[in-house]
């Protein structure tokens, strides 16, 4: 999962695969919906990404139309975003092929990404596993973005796509703005509810996120079940107390408040207030998210509306940007 942005826009994509968190929604969604405001944005589901790993091709489709209907819930504006299925416009897989005859495999092979999901996926080691950062890579370049909001895990791939295009323009002339990496200062990294020093994921056991449509009483339980540090004081200290470290991060996030300020508020109580109070807060926070998906699993022809929609507007773009890489490659 990733998102992009310049001056003028701003374009992300995340993959039809497992829930939405709020590990996904703290450290990218909440940032899109202030970006849509001022800037011209570009959300897609990231179909083709979700190839490279094991997936039942019979409920893809229902897959895709559950992250676009999770976009829009959380609060992305069909109004003022271009929301659309990454695989309909061609000019995404066109630009990653042109881009793969400039980007050198000892880069690709240095990715930390392509490294840790062959260890987890050790009978399903493909070449799209290995070329992922090319197409992210196009992804990216094929709406000329400046710069690339993304967490932490992410960060490689975008260095890899500043290589990728200075390496085009010096051979094929000025095309590709280089993107720089942008880091949000919190919440890029929310950590596993059960294990917190890795960061919480969609692939790994249910207890150990909060998904964005979990009913009130499934986050209570987690919450409350959530691993914390030994002593009982509501202290950040990110290597002495991780537990509490990251529940204190989701808590400052959703409630608006600085870290001074949730110590302040709980000095004196113990994890189990602290979580109950934590618990009330994502509950009040996720509950329009809850409802306005609700609505709009009833509203099917709507939703693929905005996908059509979508498709058209971002199609404008990709072809503009494909026309000029063909010409100066000399496919033209």
């Amino acid at each position: 999962m990733f998102y992009v942005s310049c001056s003028m826009r701003v374009v992300s994509g995340i993959q039809p695969s497992g829930q939405i968190h709020i590990g996904n929604y703290l450290g990218a969604i909440k940032q899109w919906i202030s970006l849509q405001e001022k800037n011209e944005c570009v959300f897609f589901v990231a179909d083709l990404h979700s190839l490279t790993v094991p997936y039942e091709p019979k409920e893809l489709q229902n897959k895709i139309i559950e992250k676009v209907i999770a976009y829009i819930a959380a609060g992305l504006d069909p109004e003022k975003s271009i929301i659309f299925v990454q695989s309909q416009v061609k000019e995404h897989t066109e630009l990653c092929w042109m881009l793969n005859t400039v980007c050198p495999i000892g880069e690709l092979e240095r990715m930390t990404q392509f490294k840790e999901k062959s260890k987890k996926f050790k009978n399903n080691i493909n070449a799209g596993l290995f070329n992922y950062p090319v197409l992210m890579a196009a992804d990216i370049l094929l709406y000329k973005a400046h710069a690339v909001p993304v967490g932490k895990d992410q960060e490689q791939h975008v260095e890899l796509v500043r290589s990728i295009a200075k390496k085009f323009n010096q051979k094929f002339g000025e095309t590709f703005p280089e993107p720089k990496s942008m880091l949000p200062k919190i919440g890029a990294k929310i950590m596993s509810l059960a294990d917190p020093k890795k960061k919480m994921s969609k692939s790994d056991d249910p207890k150990s996120y909060i998904s964005l449509f979990d009913e009130p009483e499934d986050i209570q339980k987690k919450i409350m079940s959530s691993q914390t540090d030994s002593g009982k004081d509501v202290i950040y200290n990110i290597t002495k107390k991780p537990g509490i470290s990251n529940l204190i991060v989701i808590y400052g996030l959703l409630a608006d408040k600085t870290t001074e300020e949730i110590e302040k508020q709980f000095k004196g109580k113990n994890y189990s207030e602290f979580k109950k109070s934590l618990s009330k807060t994502v509950i009040e926070y996720l509950e329009p998210f809850r409802r306005k998906q609700k609505e709009l699993l009833l509203r099917d022809v709507y939703v693929k509306e905005i996908l059509n929609k979508g498709k058209l507007r971002a199609e404008n773009i990709a072809q503009t940007t494909i026309q000029e890489a063909r010409k100066k490659m000399g496919l033209e």
